[in-house]
């Protein structure tokens, strides 16, 4: 079974809580607020920089340890996860157990703790049941 863990500086940005509209040739969208998209920056800087995974090909658990800068944001893991996608795993639907964890406020040092493993028990589709003939 392999494991992974890494380490990644500044707050994390809420994805739910994180989009404004904008109008692209007189059409409006949502896209990723400031802060969400400086946040991926950094996730993708700091994951390139220090890290080099082979990516996992199995279902994964996944543990997330947050400390935020203050009490105000969501506890909200679903950009880490698409972050995570190409850094440790291929696909963000491997993940198959998740713990999320609120550590407390480190206004000095907001930052996220990650453990990503295989299973070692591996989901499996369920077989279908053959049509009923009439």
């Amino acid at each position: 079974m392999q494991a992974l863990s890494l380490t990644i500086f500044g707050e994390p940005a809420s994805k739910a809580n994180s989009r404004r509209l904008v109008r692209f040739g007189g059409k409006p969208m949502l896209i990723k607020s400031s802060k969400a998209l400086n946040y991926c920056q950094a996730f993708k800087q700091q994951c390139s920089e220090q890290y080099a995974f082979d990516l996992l090909e199995l279902d994964v658990s996944v543990t997330i340890r947050i400390w935020y800068a203050s009490r105000r944001p969501d506890l909200d893991e679903s950009l880490i996860l698409d972050l995570l996608q190409d850094v440790t795993y291929k696909n963000d639907r491997q993940v198959k157990e998740k713990h999320i964890l609120w550590m407390g406020v480190d206004k000095e040092c907001p930052r996220c703790e990650i453990d990503v493993e295989e299973l070692a028990i591996q989901w499996k589709e369920p077989k279908k049941m053959p049509k009923k003939k009439r």
